[in-house]
């Protein structure tokens, strides 16, 4: 059965298009892209998502009177398409109940740090700033916290003595495309168990 999957994005959307990328190619099997989600009506993620093909919702949280509002709105988007997974690629919110209680143990989020370190915004710039020697990509089930859901995956990524900010998040994205892949991919397989905080790959 196709895992039908809504990506959720608020910026530039890069990680969106190797999700995309990957399906249309046949690298991701049994999955199908079927809504980008956005809270950003400027951002470039829906560019990509005209160029690819793939339908966007596009909404203001501000024009909401609350965060329940919007994220029912979401949930019903999400249940007529009969969504199965969400991924969070750059989705800058938190998620709240309204959400989680819809979809939970389905959401899955993107960092760019090994967590439990250095979570929330700008992980890249806090692990520069502290001087790690290593940091990496984390890809986990979201929960009611800020980046606290028992983690799916990690890989590392090694700090060079001259990066910057952009240099080291060059990197980091070209780790998150592939392993953001990857864990799609062992989800739609049903590789994928959860016990508590831990994750087993099947």
């Amino acid at each position: 059965m196709v895992k039908k999957v809504a990506i959720f994005a608020s910026g530039s959307g890069s990680n969106f298009e190797a999700i995309v990328q990957a399906v249309q190619s046949g690298r991701l099997n049994g999955v199908e892209v079927e809504l980008l989600v956005c809270d950003k009506p400027g951002a470039k993620v829906l560019e990509r998502a005209h160029r690819l093909g793939i339908e966007a919702f596009v909404f203001e949280p501000k024009s909401y009177p609350d965060k329940a509002a919007f994220e029912a709105e979401i949930v019903a988007q999400l249940q007529q398409r009969e969504i199965s997974l969400v991924v969070l690629a750059g989705y800058m919110r938190l998620v709240g109940d309204t959400l989680l209680s819809a979809y939970e143990g389905r959401i899955i989020n993107l960092h760019p740090s090994l967590l439990p370190a250095f979570t929330g915004k700008d992980a890249i710039g806090q692990a520069l700033a502290y001087g790690v020697k290593i940091t990496g990509v984390t890809v986990h089930v979201v929960d009611a916290g800020l980046d606290t859901g028992p983690i799916i995956a990690q890989i590392p990524v090694a700090v060079q003595d001259n990066d910057t900010a952009e240099t080291l998040a060059a990197r980091i994205h070209e780790v998150e495309h592939g392993l953001l892949v990857d864990v799609i991919q062992w989800i739609a397989e049903g590789r994928v168990k959860l016990e508590g905080r831990h994750v087993q790959l099947l």
